[in-house]
């Protein structure tokens, strides 16, 4: 009897950190040679079993220069990014509730207003989850830009 208690507080326990969040931190990148670029955003889980994490984006432009800052955290299924070409060396990185533009050539990443960002834009990818629960960046060619919820 003591062996099948046993068992079963070993099999739960497993269930529960099954469950939890990975705590460390998810890089995904992509390459921009248009923008002379690579941007990265890392998402760090924050609470081990809510849908709940940090977002770092950082870009590397041309000439070794480098900048980060944090996006608006995921607080519940809202962590996709969408990644856009705006300009020479202009990108914008939009979520659900932020977007930020990049200058690549001077390393700049800008809080913007949504009504601010120019509407004639070439899409190139999205960073988001896949079927996995795993944080990668899926380029423009493989998955179709998805809208966010109006909310």
């Amino acid at each position: 009897m003591r062996r099948q208690h046993w068992l079963a507080a070993v099999g739960i326990v497993a269930m529960l950190c099954g469950a939890c969040n990975n705590t460390a931190p998810e890089p995904a990148s992509v390459d921009i040679p248009s923008a002379q670029a690579k941007l990265a955003i890392i998402r760090a889980a924050t609470d081990p079993f809510l849908s709940r994490h940090s977002l770092t984006l950082r870009v590397e432009g041309a000439g070794g220069c480098s900048s980060s800052t944090e996006l608006f955290p995921n607080t519940g299924y809202a962590s996709r990014r969408n990644l856009y070409q705006a300009g020479a060396g202009v990108l914008y990185v939009v979520g659900q509730f932020d977007a930020r533009v990049i200058d690549s050539l001077h390393c700049t990443i800008t809080l913007a207003e949504f009504r601010t960002l120019d509407r004639y834009v070439t899409f190139l990818g999205s960073f988001d989850e896949n079927e996995q629960k795993q944080w990668t960046y899926f380029p423009a060619s493989q998955r179709s830009e998805l809208p966010f919820e109006k909310r």
